[in-house]
């Protein structure tokens, strides 16, 4: 269904840029909408993807849809975009859904969970694999339905004060990890906290916590982790694809003209490509720069990895026991991984492996 929307908001684009279509559009309303943010506008990844999804939808209208973007606490805090737009406090958001597992940890599964699915089988799942419908009725509870719209790709595994040689040197640590990775690693003695990206780098600088973990060397050199804290692990297996969402407040959806509906869908798949672009062109060299100041890059221990990987099955299992959406859900993710991973094995990850080995 929405690949059909697709389709058919691309198709609109193309009449709209040749200029042949003004009476489908000028027949429409003018509609004014608003998209609150998570991220602050200091992140030209991460809050960018809403203006290059406002610009989009301003393209294909021809002006007659146009949405503003505000930043992190514009509208309403970080926090606090699913309450705003499952009310109509605002008509649009976007964010990080696993931000919101402590509504319901479902919210993950539409994001990124500890040793999930990589970007590419995430939108895979989605578009082809079930994902997106059924993620269609969890949201619909909430009067918020839900597009995907960015991807940061694997991210690192964060900023430490001191180096980590083995899982020993987890406990107590006062970590800030975002969404679902906090219920996983406090259970091998991590203390998790979830705090907003504008709001890191004075506790990390502080010391009210240990170590923060963010996105990857593009976003975190903006946000200058690397002053504060030498050690840069890796990988972040909380987030090896995580997906961020565009939330629509079911009742204005609904009230939209199938043209509108379906610019929203090809501007956000369009926006989300994007971001990934970004992300994969401008971190190399933002890796170099932090190495080159000094960074100390780092491979988590097995030892981290074993214990964090078997902590994160064991919450699964108690999720499967415990919420029936979630496991509901959570089969459909997991079946999906299992192929995915093993059709991996031998295409990306063989290839990988061995051209990163080459001196090119």
């Amino acid at each position: 269904m929405e690949r059909r929307l697709f389709v058919r908001g691309a198709g609109l684009a193309g009449v709209l840029a040749a200029g042949t279509a003004p009476a489908i559009v000028h027949a429409q309303t003018t509609i004014r909408w608003r998209i609150a943010s998570s991220f602050p506008k200091s992140l030209d990844t991460l809050f960018g993807v809403c203006d290059v999804f406002a610009k989009s939808i301003g393209e294909m209208s021809g002006g007659k849809f146009t949405i503003t973007t505000h930043a992190a606490g514009e509208l309403m805090p970080a926090f606090g975009v699913l309450d705003g737009v499952s009310n109509g406090t605002v008509e649009m958001a976007n964010t990080a859904p696993y931000y919101f597992f402590g509504k319901d940890p479902t919210y993950a599964l539409d994001c990124a969970i500890p040793f999930g699915l990589n970007q590419r089988q995430m939108n895979a799942w989605m578009i082809e694999g079930g994902g997106l419908g059924l993620l269609r009725e969890h949201y619909a509870k909430v009067n918020i339905v839900n597009f995907p719209m960015g991807n940061t790709g694997a991210q690192m595994g964060g900023w430490y004060r001191k180096e980590i040689k083995s899982v020993a040197d987890l406990k107590g640590l006062k970590f800030r990890v975002g969404g679902f990775g906090g219920k996983v690693i406090e259970r091998i003695g991590v203390v998790p906290q979830n705090i907003p990206g504008g709001e890191i780098y004075q506790a990390l600088e502080k010391g009210t916590i240990d170590a923060a973990e963010w996105v990857g060397p593009y976003d975190d050199e903006k946000l200058g982790f690397n002053k504060v804290a030498p050690f840069y692990y890796y990988p972040g297996w909380w987030e090896i694809g995580p997906q961020l969402s565009l939330y629509v407040n079911q009742k204005a959806y609904d009230g939209l003209t199938s043209e509108y509906k379906a610019m929203i869908y090809a501007a956000s798949q369009m926006a989300g490509a994007d971001m990934m672009a970004k992300y994969d062109a401008r971190n190399p060299a933002a890796l170099k720069r932090l190495v080159a100041g000094g960074a100390k890059v780092l491979r988590f221990p097995k030892d981290v990895m074993d214990a964090s990987f078997k902590s994160a099955m064991e919450v699964y299992d108690d999720l499967n026991n415990t919420n029936p959406g979630w496991k509901k859900i959570y089969a459909s993710y997991a079946s999906f991984r299992r192929d995915g991973n093993l059709w991996f094995r031998f295409s990306e990850a063989a290839s990988d492996d061995f051209m990163q080995a080459q001196k090119l």
